[in-house]
């Protein structure tokens, strides 16, 4: 089994094994909006300057090896149903290489006004000379001069920012020569995310967030606290897993409003596999 795979299993294993233990006696902390939410708001990532829709289209369900159930539809049926969403305000193309996504992008690309989008990937990069080659080689891939956003992938260790200081600044090398405009990282540990919340480096993080634990780093109630710091900090804080990697698929309503009421996510991105799923998910954002 490869890293990635394993690392997606034991997640996902994790997440089950403490929704199974606490789903049925543990009552759902669903707040009641406030105020009434859109897919296509425009938000502001942090303090990147970013502006962007509220709904980042992913394009990752089960992404893995350069296959993801979004790039199986094939380059023309992806980019259609990144344009879909486009044509309805959404603005966000949440890519990545080990989804393989980044010729589906391309293609939607070219029938966009590229300063309109907002452009994220992510590498599995842990050295310097690793990066530099995939920033050059995405940025062919997605046929854009600059990546609006650029993460380090998966991160699982808690001494991270050390270990992979050297990658992380050529991401800032990459920033000052306006290559990328802003960069973090998608955490995959408690631990991983707790030094991401420390480092002042971070500008972006992708977090995993449901109201269950599904597919988590943690509980809820343990990564909430690190998640208001980031935001406290100045950090984007875009969530993921918002459907607990389809374990809640039958609770959208309820894991979309809890995601909306939090107040401590900028954005949030998921994935739908086809347009009746992406106009349903748009649909249940502007009713929640």
């Amino acid at each position: 089994m490869k890293r990635r795979q394993f690392l997606t299993t034991a997640a996902y294993g994790v997440g089950a094994a403490w929704l199974g233990s606490n789903f049925t006696r543990r009552a759902w902390a669903i707040p009641e909006l406030s105020k009434k939410f859109s897919a296509a708001d425009s938000v502001t990532l942090g303090s990147t300057g970013i502006k962007t829709s509220r709904l980042a289209m992913g394009t990752g369900t089960v992404g893995v090896g350069h296959h993801s159930h979004q790039t199986a539809l094939g380059v023309k049926g992806l980019s259609d149903l990144l344009l879909n969403g486009y044509d309805q305000g959404l603005r966000f193309f949440d890519a990545a290489d080990s989804y393989g996504s980044h010729p589906h992008v391309a293609e939607a690309l070219k029938h966009v006004q590229r300063d309109k989008v907002t452009v994220l990937s992510k590498s599995w990069a842990r050295d310097p000379a690793g990066m530099r080659a995939d920033i050059e080689r995405f940025r062919k891939e997605l046929g854009t001069e600059y990546i609006d956003v650029l993460l380090m992938h998966c991160l699982t260790e808690g001494d991270w920012t050390e270990r992979y200081k050297g990658v992380m600044d050529v991401l800032s090398e990459a920033k000052q020569k306006g290559v990328i405009r802003a960069h973090g990282c998608s955490c995959h540990s408690i631990e991983a995310l707790q030094a991401a919340a420390k480092s002042p480096w971070v500008e972006v993080d992708l977090a995993r967030i449901n109201p269950t634990g599904a597919s988590m780093d943690a509980s809820p109630d343990v990564v909430l606290p690190v998640l208001k710091q980031m935001k406290a900090s100045g950090k984007a804080v875009i969530g993921m897993k918002i459907l607990g990697a389809g374990v809640l698929r039958e609770r959208q309503d309820e894991c979309l409003k809890y995601a909306l009421g939090l107040g401590v996510l900028d954005a949030f991105t998921i994935g739908a596999e086809n347009r009746n799923e992406q106009d349903d998910l748009i649909k249940r954002i502007a009713a929640a």
